[in-house]
């Protein structure tokens, strides 16, 4: 059966390799069913949130920011890292004020993901938040972020045609299908 192969994996060593500020990099040296040994490298990351703040017009606000890693200002949905042993929901509650201005008075949790597991064990929860109204925190000292709204449809054929590229805003967009009205 190939769940008992699955099964069969043992890690035999793991070594942080680089303690980074949002994250760490280890190195796993694992025993394969057959016996022989691999070593993975594993981005450690404490999880995360993506938030979906929608207001009572329907409208959906996203952050334009600029994202080092790609070198490009992106499209994306509100999110941030979890704190050590933060619940999600107050993660999000803080990270929509600090990006947006906006704070919510209803969230619904709308489902998470593995980020990518294939390298990484960031796990990304989502929340639907409505009931709207500004409450500004102060944001990152390094985030230079400006705020859209959209309405879901324009997201959507905007995600279709290529201009929201960042995966959890994508993710984030599927799981809210059916939330709204028409």
């Amino acid at each position: 059966m190939k769940n008992d192969k699955v099964r069969k994996f043992k890690t035999l060593k793991s070594e942080i390799e680089y303690q980074g500020r949002a994250f760490s990099v280890r190195q796993d040296t694992l025993e394969l069913p057959d016996g022989r040994k691999t070593v993975y490298d594993i981005i450690d990351h404490p999880g995360a949130v993506t938030i979906i703040p929608v207001d009572d017009a329907g409208n959906i606000y996203f952050i334009r920011q600029f994202r080092p890693a790609t070198g490009e200002i992106l499209l994306e949905l509100p999110a941030g890292t979890l704190e050590k042993d933060e619940d999600p929901q107050e993660c999000a509650a803080r990270e929509i004020q600090e990006e947006t201005g906006m704070a919510a008075r209803k969230f619904i949790r709308l489902g998470a993901l593995w980020l990518a597991p294939g390298y990484s064990s960031e796990y990304l929860h989502f929340y639907l938040a409505t009931d709207l109204y500004e409450s500004p925190l102060q944001a990152d000292d390094d985030e230079y972020i400006s705020v859209e709204k959209l309405a879901y449809k324009q997201a959507v054929d905007m995600a279709k045609a290529g201009e929201i590229r960042d995966g959890k805003s994508l993710a984030g967009l599927l799981l809210l299908d059916g939330w709204l009205p028409n």
